[in-house]
C-alpha cells in the first residue's frame, strides 16, 4: 500500500492512477491533518508526501513518521530550493522530486526505493524473494515454477502483501501486451498461484487469500 499525500487533487489522482496501473495498490489525502492517522492504520509501503499541505506542511509529517516508523517518505513538492532539499534530507526524507516532475519518473523512485527496503518482506510476506530483473521467486529459499502470468501476479500480491488487490488492478497486469480478461480468468490463475504455494507451505491455507467484495491478498493477520 502506498499513501500519496497531495492538496492538488489532480495531480494525487495522476499519481495513484500510475502506480495502480505498476501494480500498487494506493490511497490519496489531501490535508495534513489526516496523515498520521492514516499511516498509523494502514502502515503503508511508502509515503509520498507533498510539502505545502494545509493544517500540517509536509515537513513536519516527515519527522513525526520517521520519528515512530520505519517507512520510506519521498518528498513531492513544487519548492525547489537547495535549502528546502536539505532540511527535508536532514527530517530524514528517503527522496526528494521537485514540482513539475514525469509520473513515470515518480514510479521508478518508489520501485527504487522499495527494493531498498526489506521491511515490507518482513511482515506479511515473509519467506518471499523476488528478482524483478530475472523475473524469478522464491518461497522459504525454494524455487517457484511460475508460467509469466503467475509470476506478474505474485509481484503485484507481493508489492501490496497483507491488503487485498482488486481484480481490476490484477487484471491490468496479468499481461504484457494489455488484452482484456475477464474475473473468470484471475481467479483461475490465482486458483493455479496458491496450488503451488501450497506445494511449499502445506498447511498455509491463508496464505493467498479472497476477500469479499474487495480481491485478492497475499498474507494476512
Amino acid at each position: 500500500m502506498i499513501l500519496v499525500v497531495d492538496d492538488e487533487v489532480k495531480i494525487a489522482k495522476v499519481i495513484c492512477e500510475y502506480l495502480n496501473n505498476a501494480g500498487y495498490e494506493t490511497t490519496m489525502l489531501h490535508t495534513g491533518e489526516e496523515v498520521m492517522a492514516k499511516v498509523e492504520e494502514l502502515k503503508p509501503s511508502i509515503v509520498l508526501l507533498d510539502v505545502m499541505l494545509p493544517g500540517i506542511d509536509g515537513l513536519s509529517l516527515c519527522k513525526d513518521i520517521k520519528d515512530k516508523y520505519d517507512i520510506p517518505v519521498i518528498l513531492v513538492t513544487a519548492r525547489g530550493e537547495e535549502i528546502d532539499r536539505i532540511a527535508g534530507l536532514e527530517l530524514g526524507a528517503d527522496d526528494y522530486i521537485c514540482k513539475p516532475f514525469s509520473t513515470r519518473e515518480v514510479v521508478a523512485r518508489v520501485k527504487a526505493r522499495l527494493r531498498n527496503t526489506v521491511a515490507h518482506e518482513n511482515t506479511y510476506a515473509k519467506g518471499f524473494k523476488i528478482d524483478e530483473d530475472k523475473k524469478i521467486a522464491w518461497l522459504d529459499d525454494k524455487r517457484l515454477d511460475l508460467t509469466p502470468v503467475e509470476y506478474r501476479l505474485l509481484l503485484v500480491l507481493y508489492k501490496n502483501s497483507g491488503y487485498p488487490v482488486s481484480r481490476d488492478i490484477l487484471m491490468d497486469n496479468l499481461y504484457e501486451d494489455n488484452r482484456i480478461v475477464s474475473d473468470r480468468t484471475v481467479d483461475s490463475h490465482v486458483k493455479n498461484l496458491r496450488k503451488k504455494l501450497l506445494e511449499i507451505r502445506t498447511n498455509e491455507e491463508n496464505l493467498l487469500l479472497g476477500v469479499y467484495g474487495r480481491g485478492y491478498q497475499l498474507g494476512g493477520e
